[in-house]
């Protein structure tokens, strides 16, 4: 894993108590000199966080695959303080375009670029499909360089504003008084038409915070719009299940995974010196880390994660989703 490729520069990036923290991409990257595709991994975390359990683990799937892999760590609205609107747009927008014009240099061929999303994480992505002529770069360092994807693959996502949403993406995205543009902008089926790329979904039947409509209903509207697409729906399993693997369900996401929490850590040393009082008692001993590991172990014994972790357990048929992806997407960037 290479270090962080920063999206903004210092003083660039204007969402509020962010803090130190700037998005950016990690990247997994073969050294023999072969171009290969690209895939740009997006963990969910319902817009409140970036969660590490969707992160390396995933990239280091599609790299073992011969691909070469990136993990973006993008704008999120943890204490409810300011809604990311488009920011997080703009942010994988402009990863998709940095990925691209570093083609050359990280020997990526530049028209096979996907990205992979999870749960919020997957609506960023779609909404990265069908709103990307709307991220305009005329000027800077990526003037002149398509956003586009040339293929999504959505794992469980967030997909619709309407009757099947799930709430809490949205008013953590939108804010809670959003107006019914603002949702209807967010709500992604009803934008796909025939320039949308290829999309690859999977959900469970029985995830029970993301409704699997969310991913029928885009399967449906690419469908209608004649864009590839294909459409896995698993008879069981919780939300957030990324690989599905027993690696997964131990807890096991990858060495350096929580480099995915530094903008929670980030913003907690903001509140801690302006707001003490907004951090929740449990999270107060995080807030006094010093240093990345040290709140992410604070972080995970405040929100349970070793009881959350017990809860998980690996699913042989959920698990070949990675499989079942990378051969869609071979036949995609073969046509």
């Amino acid at each position: 894993m290479r270090e962080a490729v920063y999206l903004w520069e210092k003083g660039e990036y204007p969402y509020p108590f962010a803090g130190k923290f700037r998005p950016n991409i990690r990247a997994y990257l073969h050294e023999d000199g072969a171009e290969r595709p690209a895939m740009l991994v997006v963990p969910g975390g319902g817009y409140m966080l970036v969660s590490p359990t969707e992160g390396e683990i995933v990239a280091k799937r599609f790299y073992e695959a011969g691909y070469q892999a990136f993990v973006l760590t993008y704008t999120t609205n943890m204490f409810r303080n300011a809604p990311v609107r488009r920011q997080a747009l703009e942010d994988i927008s402009r990863a998709v375009r940095c990925i691209r014009s570093h083609a050359q240099e990280w020997h990526v061929v530049s028209d096979r670029i996907a990205c992979c999303g999870f749960s919020a994480g997957g609506h960023l992505v779609a909404s990265l499909a069908v709103h990307y002529k709307e991220q305009k770069a005329k000027t800077g360092p990526y003037a002149g360089i398509s956003n586009r994807p040339d293929a999504v693959v959505l794992c469980y996502p967030v997909i619709t504003s309407g009757e099947k949403a799930h709430r809490d993406s949205f008013h953590l995205l939108l804010g809670e008084d959003a107006g019914e543009e603002e949702l209807a902008w967010a709500s992604l089926e009803n934008h796909v038409t025939a320039d949308t790329p290829p999309a690859f979904l999977w959900h469970t039947i029985t995830d029970d915070l993301v409704p699997v409509e969310n991913s029928i209903y885009f399967a449906q509207a690419c469908r209608l719009a004649e864009v590839p697409c294909e459409l896995h729906l698993f008879m069981e399993g919780p939300h957030g299940m990324s690989l599905a693997t027993s690696q997964w369900a131990e807890g096991d996401f990858g060495a350096d995974s929580i480099y995915t929490m530094e903008q929670q850590w980030r913003t907690l040393q903001v509140f801690a010196g302006q707001q003490p009082e907004r951090i929740p008692e449990e999270f107060k001993t995080a807030a006094k880390a010093e240093s990345l590991p040290e709140f992410a172990a604070a972080w995970n014994k405040a929100v349970g994660e070793e009881e959350v972790q017990n809860g998980r357990k690996a699913d042989a048929s959920a698990a070949q989703w990675p499989a079942l992806a990378l051969a869609w997407l071979e036949r995609i960037f073969a046509s």
